[in-house]
């Protein structure tokens, strides 16, 4: 069981995205290095949270995520 990353952008997008992904039935993990680096005392990009599944289930959250691509 291997994580792959399926999205990065900005956090409103990556909740978005995460919201749909889990009514589809699909956890997620969500990394945000915006949050990690604000903590830390360093500034960070607003491209830096990212969404990974499990690799496994990358066949059914392929068209979820296409989807949502195409809508923003």
């Amino acid at each position: 069981m291997g994580m792959m990353k399926v999205f990065s952008g900005s956090n409103i997008l990556a909740q978005a995205l995460k919201l749909k992904l889990e009514e589809a039935g699909i956890d997620t993990i969500i990394k945000n290095n915006v949050q990690s680096a604000t903590m830390a005392g360093f500034g960070s990009s607003g491209q830096a949270v990212e969404i990974f599944i499990d690799e496994r289930f990358y066949g059914k959250a392929h068209k979820t995520i296409e989807d949502f691509k195409m809508s923003i």
